[in-house]
């Protein structure tokens, strides 16, 4: 039976699989991919489908979904905090959800986002001003190319602003666990973001409570649709699909005055995507001028102007086209590229239009 890649990704765009398997354990995992790698067979390995965009066309290959579960508490104390280890298909949320129940503190503020624990190292996924690399103790993986496991610390994993060693080497590290240390506790020790202190209701770089900082998160996210809701078209995403430019302070001094600027680094600066493309021309729900709002396969998001989404009809190819559009209209306005934060698989902004 055919196995439709739209039936795994939060777009729900994707064509089909040459072959689907599920890997409930590491064993079956890496004997799969081990396998097909021996036949020269290609391999896509799914998770929570949430940061992935596939062609139309499918995958012609070996679609492995990872399915293994796990979480192995290794130490807690009040001195030495919580060491945990958690299998790569375990959901992301559900295990922030743990973290607070247990008052394991610092994954708070990444509540509500999709996908399971195996991809976030890969993203180094961050919100409101925490990132997923504070609290990483160490990754567990299958190295494709020599073909055995491999266990990287934090200063191994080069870890950037949305970057890291897995990202920047893709299809080479299979994520199998990735083991965490959190301080004991259930008070955010300051709270590090303007939005998220405004909802809270309180000054910026004060402490709350986990509990209510899982809230107020899940409330700010939701309202810019990126909490899943399979009857809200507005969360068939991949949440934001472009991330945030980084610039050399020379080039960032060429935006406008009012453009949000963030220091990066040594002679770097971080502006805001959702900024240049709004200052761009393209408003919440703006969608290729050739369709009516009723008709439009795909559009930015009717709630924030960084997420791209499916109407409900779309094809990967409507999606490509809507992306293209938004990062030449960006460009052709303030000389800056954005670069799509999904992985595309058999597709490109590149691709010729059909």
């Amino acid at each position: 039976m055919t196995e439709l890649l739209s039936d795994h990704t939060t777009f729900h765009l994707g064509g089909p699989a040459a072959r689907y398997e599920v890997a409930r354990d590491d064993k079956t995992l890496v004997r799969l991919v081990t396998e097909a790698d021996a036949r020269g067979e290609p391999v896509l390995i799914l998770g929570g489908g949430s940061n992935l965009v596939i062609g139309d066309e499918g995958f012609d290959g070996l679609v492995v979904e990872v399915a293994t579960s796990g979480l192995w508490l290794e130490e807690e104390s009040p001195c030495a905090g919580a060491n945990v280890t958690v299998a790569a298909g375990e959901s992301w949320d559900g295990f922030v959800a743990t973290c607070i129940e247990r008052q394991w503190r610092g994954l708070e503020t990444l509540s509500g986002i999709p996908g399971q624990v195996g991809a976030v190292p890969i993203q180094n996924v961050g919100a409101y001003g925490a990132e997923v690399s504070q609290y990483i103790a160490r990754v567990r993986t299958w190295d494709r190319e020599k073909n055995e496991q491999k266990t990287f610390f934090p200063f191994e994993c080069r870890f950037g602003y949305r970057d890291s060693l897995f990202k920047q080497q893709p299809g080479r590290w299979i994520i199998l666990d990735v083991a965490f240390q959190f301080l004991l506790g259930d008070l955010l020790s300051s709270v590090r973001y303007q939005q998220l202190a405004d909802k809270l209701g309180i000054e910026l770089g004060d402490s709350a409570r986990a509990p209510q900082v899982r809230e107020a998160v899940l409330e700010l996210r939701a309202g810019k649709g990126m909490v899943i809701d399979p009857s809200d078209h507005d969360t068939w995403s991949a949440g934001s699909f472009f991330t945030n430019p980084v610039l050399a302070e020379e080039r960032a001094t060429e935006l406008p005055a009012e453009a949000p600027r963030y220091p990066a680094g040594p002679g770097l600066v971080k502006s805001s995507a959702a900024w240049l493309i709004q200052h761009a021309g393209f408003d919440k729900g703006w969608h290729l001028p050739s369709y009516t709002d009723q008709q439009a396969p795909a559009s930015l998001s009717t709630k924030h102007t960084l997420a791209l989404t499916n109407r409900g009809s779309a094809t990967t190819a409507d999606l490509i086209e809507l992306a293209r559009a938004v990062r030449d209209g960006v460009c052709d306005k303030y000389g800056v590229t954005l670069v799509p934060e999904p992985t595309l698989v058999g597709c490109s902004l590149d691709d010729p239009l059909p």
